[in-house]
Order: C-alpha cells, then sequence, then structure tokens
C-alpha cells in the first residue's frame, strides 16, 4: 500500500489545544515532566512540594496527550504524555494538545512524530532569529492519515519490527559483557597464589608535558570517560581558547586517568585511534614498562568496577566530587602483578575482545538507523 492513497492533513483536525491552568498549593506534591530532545519521549522530571514550585499557574497534563516544548521543540521536545505522568504540571512554556481517538490513534501519532517528515516541518517553521513554537504551528503540521484499521495494523507491525530490534539490542550488550568478564576472570586467575603486589612506580614512568601550546594552532584533544568506558577523541581547541602552556600527546599503549574523575573509573590505555591526541596537564600520563606489565593487563584491571573504590581511598579532597587522584599517589598504588603468561593469555583474549567490540559497535549502528528506516516505510506506506 501507498501512502499516495492516504489523505494528507493538518493536525488541528485531530488535535484540540488544550490550556487550562491550575493554582499550585504549597503543601501539595507534585510530579513535573521533562520532555527529551530528539523526540525521544517524556520522563520524570522530579517530585517537589508547590512550595518550591516559582510559577503558581500550571497545567496539568493527562496520559495520552501530546506535548510540546515551546523552546525546544525544533531539537525534537515533544511526545505523548506516558500513563506514569497522568497529572503530572508544565508551565506555560509547554503546550498539550487533546487527540481525537476516534480518527487518529496516539500510538500512531507517537511514531510519526520520529520522522523527519515531522521534524522538518517543525525547523521550518518561523524565523530562525525566533526559535519558540507557538500551539497555532503545531496545528499546521501535516500528517498521513490512513483508516484507524490500517494505523492500528502499522502500529502493530513496527511494535513487533521494534520488539526484534531492542532484542538484538539486548544481546550485543550481553556478548560485550561476557567478554568483558572473560578478561577479568582470566586477570583473576592470576591471583590465586601467583599474583605479586607491586607499586605501580616499578610498572610505569610518568611522562612529562611535551607540546608547547602555540597560539595560532589547533589541537585535538582526548578524554576519558566514566566508568570503565575508556577514552574517546574530544574536541579541537586553538591555542587561544585555553590557558594551558603546555600539553602532553599521547601514544599508543600509554595508560592515562584525568585527576578528578579517576576514582569513578575513569582510567584507560590509549588505543591506536586515540594515538597523537592531547591532553591538559589534568591528565597524567604514564609509559608502561612492556617487559614487566602489558597495556591489555592495566586495561582490564582498571576498568573493574570493583577496583575504584581503593583509588577513591588514595584520592584526595574534602568534597567527594572534588577528590584527586594525584600522580604520586597512582604511582605508590599496589597493583597485584599476574606472571607473565596468564597477561600473555588475557592479552590474546582482549584482542579478540576488541574485534568484536568494533564488529558490536558497526553492528549497533546499524541497529539503531534501523528503527528510523522502518518509520520512513511506514509512512510511505510501504510496511
Amino acid at each position: 500500500m501507498n501512502n499516495r492513497n492516504w489523505p494528507i492533513i493538518p493536525l488541528g483536525e485531530v488535535l484540540r489545544h488544550r490550556k487550562e491552568f491550575i493554582e499550585i498549593d504549597d503543601l501539595q506534591t507534585y510530579k513535573r515532566c521533562r520532555v527529551q530532545l530528539h523526540a525521544q519521549g517524556i520522563i520524570l522530571r522530579d517530585e517537589v512540594q508547590g512550595l518550591e514550585i516559582k510559577t503558581k499557574n500550571q497545567q496539568v497534563s493527562k496520559a495520552g496527550e501530546f506535548l510540546v516544548a515551546e523552546i525546544d521543540a525544533k531539537l525534537g521536545g515533544y511526545g505523548i504524555v506516558p500513563p506514569d505522568l497522568h497529572g503530572a504540571v508544565v508551565s506555560s512554556h509547554y503546550f498539550l494538545f487533546e487527540i481525537d481517538e476516534e480518527s487518529l490513534d496516539r500510538r500512531f501519532l507517537r511514531y510519526f512524530i520520529r520522522t523527519p517528515s515531522f521534524h522538518e516541518q517543525v525547523e521550518a517553521q518561523g524565523s530562525t532569529n525566533y526559535a519558540a513554537i507557538r500551539p497555532g504551528h503545531v496545528l499546521q503540521y501535516r500528517i498521513p492519515l490512513p483508516s484507524l484499521t490500517e494505523q492500528r495494523r502499522l502500529v502493530e507491525r513496527i511494535d513487533a519490527l521494534a520488539t526484534k530490534i531492542d532484542e538484538a539490542k539486548r544481546v550485543r550488550t550481553e556478548i560485550t559483557n561476557a567478554v568483558e568478564e572473560l578478561c577479568r576472570s582470566i586477570l583473576r586467575s592470576g591471583f590465586d597464589g601467583q599474583m605479586r603486589p607491586t607499586p605501580m612506580k616499578d610498572l610505569v614512568r610518568l611522562r612529562e608535558p611535551d607540546v608547547e601550546v602555540k597560539s595560532d594552532e589547533t589541537y585535538r584533544f582526548a578524554g576519558v570517560y566514566c566508568f570503565g568506558e575508556g577514552l574517546f577523541r574530544g574536541q579541537r581547541k586553538t591555542g587561544m581558547e585555553f590557558k594551558y602552556p603546555r600539553l602532553t600527546r599521547l601514544r599508543t599503549g600509554n595508560f592515562v586517568y584525568p585527576k578528578l574523575m579517576a576514582w569513578e573509573g575513569a582510567l584507560a590505555t590509549v588505543p591506536p585511534e586515540c594515538d597523537g591526541l592531547v591532553v591538559s596537564t589534568e591528565y597524567p600520563v604514564f609509559e608502561i614498562d612492556t617487559k614487566k606489565v602489558l597495556p591489555e593487563v592495566l586495561d582490564v584491571y582498571f576498568r573493574t568496577p570493583s577496583v575504584w573504590p581503593a583509588l577513591s581511598g588514595a584520592s584526595t579532597g574534602t568534597n567527594v566530587r572534588r577528590r584527586r587522584l594525584n600522580p604520586a599517589d597512582f604511582l605508590q598504588y599496589q597493583f597485584p602483578l599476574p606472571p607473565m603468561a596468564i597477561q600473555q593469555r588475557l592479552k590474546a583474549i582482549a584482542q579478540r575482545a576488541e574485534a568484536i567490540r568494533k564488529q558490536q559497535e558497526t553492528s549497533a549502528k546499524a541497529l539503531d538507523a534501523m528503527l528510523p528506516a522502518i518509520l520512513d516505510w511506514a509512512f510511505q506506506g510501504q510496511l
């Protein structure tokens, strides 16, 4: 079936803007919702006493209504109010629309608002100097509208395919977790009476910053994710945009962490794709003595959540969010060094795990692109 046979109507024919306000009671507790960007839905923001809500005139949302954020709509700030947020309050900067369910299935609308054809209409509305969306704009957006029977058939078909995509993502995550646990189990096997506590100063050497910053040059920075998620390629900045006089250029196989967040698992060895990136002096960089310890061993060990509390104890700072792991403390850390035979075994598995991880990244991108493609087919009447 092709949607050229479907009527294309303005949303104003199936939506009604509902503008009703209540007076907030200071002694009552209210749910407040938050609209996620990129059409990712509506979630709970918080639950607060009325006393904490400064604007006393608020709207009360109803489950199944279409909610649009005045300012963020052009960034995909809209969605269908879920059942658990029935009764949540929103300010006048949000617009609520009742859906004529005799003509439009709310689930059909929920999928349509995630398509490029809908978002392009939102982006095109109004001037570039004034980003806000008005209720009248929303009612002008157009939607292909087959019969309710066809809408429900499409929704059921999309739901079934979306479930399969979610299952594939779940399996992908399980595989990744299983591979990581395999690496950790190999490392643990070296601790059974064979490991030798060794201070990190005997295994690594702190590198000095080796890049003199020039104001007219551009530098590509690296960052380290918390919770063992590894290194990533960060922003490009000119020497005019920061105050560090010197930086450190990363090399594949180095070990690095940010002083401020290391205790949250922000430690990693440098992968080949991050070779040549720079970090500030807030990131100690270490050269690894590979005759004693392999980079893969340090990487697996310091990505293990059970290790992080010990690093927290070595960090200084009275405020938990300001704890810093200084290089001198890190170099005194007692690392349980396994025999080289076990290290070599772990390295072989870790290399295979890295190949799997890259395959998983490729498949993840394919899975992420799959639902948008399905929605595109659906609203062209090809599903």
